[in-house]
């Protein structure tokens, strides 16, 4: 699905731009994730999108984008999953620099990291300003491969040691589905989309309830109800398969 088949989430989008246009020097707005590569699911997906400035902000500016966010997030519920980040074109070529950004309802800073560029140069999706081919540098596969590898090792290894987290649903997703798609990307140097990471994950052995689990929630696949003890099951299954694979995953890239 694409934001122009689901008119809820094409209006919501068609706001926040018109929004953004008189309010700080904006040079192009883009989409990329699920948005962009078709894997949409209106209310399970995020909407990421990077706007492209001149300038920096001013704290006024600022004041006003969060502003914006936030009475777009009350008149309109799909807008909580809406994540922008705002980067100036003279700081494109860094990726590794924070970036201001609304994300999870909340002013954030972060970076526009190799797999966001990637897709942005692969998939992205122009919602305003020239193409992101005109202002973003490019990434090579060694650059992808370098980060994902990295993400694996340095983000997601260290909080398999936090059990609060593989509790909920969000963690258990995102760290599972981002396995995937770096293992695909390690292998073959290219990106894949985030339903095509579920079949991934039955092709490296992992548990079939925790795909089963994933794959329900965010594609409403039909399915028999968890017992009470599910989240705790879930939680030992998944850390112990991304323990073994983030393992071996950063024992050949070292190698």
């Amino acid at each position: 699905m694409t934001v122009t088949e689901h008119a809820p989430t094409a209006a919501l989008v068609d706001r926040f731009v018109t929004g953004l246009v008189p309010m700080v020097p904006l040079l192009a707005v883009w989409a990329h994730g699920s948005l962009a590569t078709g894997d949409y699911q209106p209310g399970r997906s995020d909407l990421d999108l990077v706007a492209v400035l001149s300038r920096p902000c001013s704290p006024e500016e600022e004041s006003g984008l969060t502003l914006m966010h936030e009475r777009l997030g009350a008149a309109v519920p799909l807008a909580a999953k809406l994540h922008c980040g705002y980067v100036v074109t003279t700081e494109l070529d860094d990726p590794a620099r924070p970036h201001l950004a609304w994300a999870h309802e909340e002013v954030t800073h972060r970076p526009i990291t190799p797999v966001t560029r990637r897709e942005l140069h692969e998939f992205g999706l122009v919602l305003y300003g020239p193409p992101p081919a005109t202002l973003l540098p490019p990434v090579t596969d060694e650059e992808l491969a370098g980060f994902v590898a990295w993400d694996l090792r340095e983000f997601w290894r260290p909080l398999l040691d936090r059990p609060d987290l593989w509790l909920r649903d969000i963690w258990v997703d995102a760290a599972m589905l981002t396995l995937a798609r770096a293992t695909v990307t390690l292998r073959e140097g290219r990106l894949v989309t985030k339903h095509r990471a579920l079949a991934v994950l039955r092709e490296m052995g992992a548990p079939t309830r925790v795909v089963d689990d994933i794959e329900r929630r965010r594609y409403a696949r039909p399915g028999p109800a968890q017992d009470d003890g599910w989240p705790t099951l879930r939680a030992e299954l998944t850390v112990a398969f991304l323990a073994s694979e983030i393992d071996a995953v950063s024992g050949r890239s070292r190698a």
